[in-house]
């Protein structure tokens, strides 16, 4: 089966390329450096002949709130008209927990994304995911000020980018779901406390201040606004095993 990965180069994208090709699946890596752009449309068509799977887990190059929903707006007009042309059978797409609940404009041009995609007539599966492991260090640096990092107490759930390409893959291979499925990692424990594991075992030694009013990325958090309200598949890897990684 041929299969498409938007996005094929990047964390995710790459390890979902690999496990797809150890299943003897045609996968294309697509991705500005392979020379397939959903922005401009370059490559794309091509890339879709014959496809049977698309896989969009790219990134907006910005997370400003603004500029991220210029990109996924554009991506995705550009992207789903032609896989509805080209008769592709089911559209994954990678979005994250919580976005219908938060005011962070990322989040904000996700929930447009998701909004595409269930518009497109497209046989869908939308896969949310709990926030990577791998931004860890990335989640400190944005909350920092100084040696010191405000970090919300609300519960967090980090997973294994392996666990998400893993599941991703599976799920590409399944008949769509025309819904949402939500994945997280097998541990939750406050966002502060996360981060500050991570810091020490780092060796970083910047101090983690639990605040309840610390924002994250810009939006409100509550005690469940980063982790799934209802059942959730979870992946495998544990922090401490990540860590020892």
């Amino acid at each position: 089966m041929k299969i498409v990965v938007i996005g094929g180069t990047g964390l995710i994208g790459s390890k979902g390329v690999a496990i797809l090709r150890r299943s003897g699946h045609e996968v294309v890596a697509a991705s500005p450096q392979t020379g397939i752009n959903t922005i401009t449309g370059e490559g794309l068509r091509q890339a879709l002949c014959n496809a049977a799977v698309v896989i969009d887990v790219t990134n907006s190059p910005s997370s400003e709130g603004k500029a991220a929903l210029e990109f996924f707006l554009n991506s995705g007009q550009k992207l789903l008209p032609m896989e509805a042309a080209a008769g592709v059978q089911h559209h994954v797409v990678l979005s994250i927990v919580g976005i219908d609940r938060s005011d962070n404009g990322y989040w904000r041009a996700k929930v447009a994304q998701e909004k595409l995609v269930v518009d497109s007539g497209i046989p869908y599966t939308i896969v949310r995911s709990t926030q990577f492991m791998e931004f860890l260090g990335g989640i400190a640096d944005a909350s920092a000020a100084g040696n010191k990092i405000r970090l919300s107490p609300g519960l967090f759930q980090p997973i294994a980018a392996d666990d998400v390409a893993s599941i991703v893959a599976e799920v590409a291979l399944a008949p769509p779901r025309n819904g949402v499925i939500e994945i997280a990692g097998p541990q939750r424990t406050p966002l502060s406390e996360t981060v500050a594991v991570y810091l020490k075992h780092a060796g970083d030694p910047r101090e983690v201040t639990c605040d309840p009013a610390a924002r994250y990325f810009g939006g409100r958090v509550d005690k469940y606004s980063l982790v799934p309200l209802g059942k959730a598949r979870l992946g495998h890897i544990r922090l401490d095993q990540w860590l020892r990684r």
